[in-house]
C-alpha cells in the first residue's frame, strides 16, 4: 500500500511553471508540509538549514524580479526559500549535546550517550569550526591525510567540503517539502534561476546564509508543464557492481 501511494506521488510531481490564479493554496498545507520537510535526513541531525514560507503576495512580487521574472514566481501562491545555515553549528551542536545530556542518570553516561557527548562535544567542533587563519583546515586536512593514509576516512577539511554537507541536507528537506505539497494535491517548481545576493538582502540573511534553491508553489496547470517528462535510460545512470 505505501509503495503505491508513494510511486503515484513521485510519479505525479511535476515541476510546473504556471499556476492557477483562481485557486489558494491552503496555509495549512505549507504547515503540514514543512513539519515533514524538518523531518528529513540531514547530516548528524545538526539541521543547518531555514525555511522561509514567503506567503504575502507584496513580498512574492518582490521576488519575481530576483527570480528573473520566471512564471513560477510570478503566478506563485506562495514561495520557499530554503537556507542553509552553517553559522549555526555551534548553537545546533550544544542542542544536541544536551538531548544526550539530559538522559544521563546520576551524571554517569552509558557507552552509547558517552559517544553522543564526544560526538557532538569534540568532533562536531573539529568538523565545523572555522578561523581566520586557517589553521582549523590545515589542521583537517594533516588529519584526514594521516587518518586516511592506510583506511578509509571521512575527508572533510576546507569550508568546500562543509558547504556540500550542509546544502545537501537543505536540498533533502526541499525535496520532501514538495512530495508533500504533491501528497496534498497541489505542485512546485524548484528554482535555481534566481539573484541570491539579492534575495539575501530582501530576507536581511546575514552573511553567513546561503540560499538553497526557491520553490514556488500553487495548484498547477496544464501549460505550466512543459512537454513530455524525458529521463535518460535506466542503464545510462545506474551501474550495478
Amino acid at each position: 500500500m505505501y509503495q503505491e501511494a508513494f510511486e503515484a506521488i513521485v510519479n505525479k510531481r511535476r515541476s510546473n511553471r504556471s499556476y492557477d490564479p483562481a485557486v489558494e493554496v491552503p496555509d495549512e498545507v505549507i504547515r503540514k508540509s514543512l513539519e515533514l520537510a524538518i523531518l528529513s535526513p540531514n547530516s548528524s541531525n545538526m539541521q543547518l538549514w531555514e525555511f522561509y514560507w514567503i506567503k504575502s503576495e507584496e513580498l512574492r512580487e518582490k521576488f519575481t524580479p530576483l527570480c528573473l521574472g520566471q512564471s513560477a514566481a510570478k503566478t506563485s501562491k506562495h514561495l520557499m526559500v530554503f537556507v542553509t545555515r552553517q553559522d549555526h553549528w555551534k548553537a545546533h551542536a550544544k542542542w544536541n549535546y544536551n538531548n544526550f545530556k539530559a538522559t544521563v542518570v546520576d551524571n554517569v553516561p552509558t557507552k552509547r550517550q558517552q559517544r553522543g557527548l564526544d560526538y557532538y562535544g569534540k568532533l562536531m567542533p573539529i568538523v565545523y569550526a572555522q578561523d581566520w587563519f586557517g589553521f582549523m583546515t590545515l589542521l583537517r586536512k594533516i588529519v584526514c591525510f594521516i587518518k586516511g593514509f592506510n583506511n578509509p576516512f571521512a575527508r572533510i577539511s576546507g569550508s568546500r567540503d562543509q558547504k556540500v554537507i550542509v546544502h545537501k541536507s537543505c536540498a533533502l528537506a526541499a525535496q520532501t517539502f514538495m512530495l508533500a505539497i504533491t501528497a496534498h494535491g497541489f505542485d512546485t517548481c524548484p528554482m535555481e534561476g534566481f539573484d541570491a545576493k539579492r534575495v539575501k538582502k530582501l530576507l536581511e540573511l546575514p552573511s553567513g546564509a546561503e540560499v538553497n534553491m526557491i520553490v514556488s508553489v500553487g495548484k498547477g496547470t496544464e501549460k505550466g508543464i512543459h512537454g513530455e517528462r524525458k529521463r535518460l535510460p535506466f542503464e545510462e545512470v545506474v551501474f550495478v557492481r
